[in-house]
């Protein structure tokens, strides 16, 4: 492999880990640096794809405990039954409509221009809520109802849209239907291990006849990347929301799908092409 494309992979590896769990579009931030460093393809999107998986893996490392606790509590506990229910509840919108509009989406909706598009509304948005005078009351996951979970679901899966942000749109869909910041923050991570799961998977199989073993080495690298990567950046917002608002973030959004907005209005950059 190319020392060029193993930095590339790199680089891509490190934006997933930071921006997968932060309410800035991890899809978003991929399409526009793909588009940057000239990494593009039906391969391109795969690789993009299957790095979401050592995202997730750092979730699960993370929390390996809480989810093995569940795993073998079902048949006896309660509290993990509600858990794994609220889970499947809250996954469940996106199943449905994921399979629905898979293909438009990917068809229409992945440009560099969509994504700035979302970045901006979404800050908008988050600005706007942490505007309100927000008391949750719900402040662990433990006491979440179905019908919370099912509210949560639904949020998220305003995120099918490119520059969205899932992990965005479940807090801040999470905050707006009664969880403290961070309940909705923490609910964010475990939902997205089956929902990303689910994705991964059925990405890879539709685009299986795409890879080779010549791709192992660049896949693995921005694997390893993103694990370790999105390891640190868990670990860091749920000390973060403890203490602080979603608001950097939401300028952040502004920034940075402004500049992108500026540089295709004026002519600098071309970002014409489909990712």
């Amino acid at each position: 492999m190319e020392f060029p494309l193993l930095i590339k992979a790199i680089v891509l590896g490190i934006i997933e880990g930071l921006t997968e769990f932060l309410p800035v579009s991890s899809t978003g931030h991929l399409i526009v640096a793909q588009d940057l460093l000239g990494f593009a393809g039906e391969r391109a999107k795969v690789f993009a794809v299957f790095i979401q998986l050592g995202a997730i893996l750092a979730v699960c490392w993370e929390y390996r405990a809480r989810f093995l606790k569940v795993a073998s509590g079902l048949g006896s506990d309660p509290a993990a039954r509600r858990f794994a229910i609220n889970l499947l509840v809250a996954f469940a919108p996106a199943v449905v409509l994921g399979v629905a509009f898979h293909k438009t989406i990917k068809t229409y909706l992945f440009s560099p221009v969509t994504v700035a598009g979302a970045l901006v509304a979404g800050a908008l948005v988050i600005l706007w809520v942490e505007r309100r005078n927000h008391r949750g009351r719900i402040a662990s996951v433990d006491d979440m109802t179905w019908k919370d979970a099912l509210k949560v679901g639904l949020a998220q899966t305003v995120a099918m849209f490119p520059g969205v942000s899932r992990s965005g749109a479940t807090i801040v869909g999470g905050m707006l239907f009664g969880l403290t910041r961070e309940a909705a923050t923490l609910f964010s991570f475990f939902l997205a291990v089956p929902t990303m799961l689910a994705a991964v998977t059925y990405d890879t199989y539709k685009s299986w006849s795409l890879l080779s073993v010549a791709d192992l080495e660049l896949f693995a690298a921005g694997f390893v990347t993103a694990f370790v990567t999105a390891l640190l950046t868990v670990r860091a917002l749920l000390a973060y929301v403890s203490r602080h608002n979603f608001r950097p973030f939401a300028w952040y959004r502004l920034f940075f799908g402004g500049i992108v907005l500026l540089t295709w209005w004026t002519g600098w950059v071309d970002w014409s092409e489909p990712f």
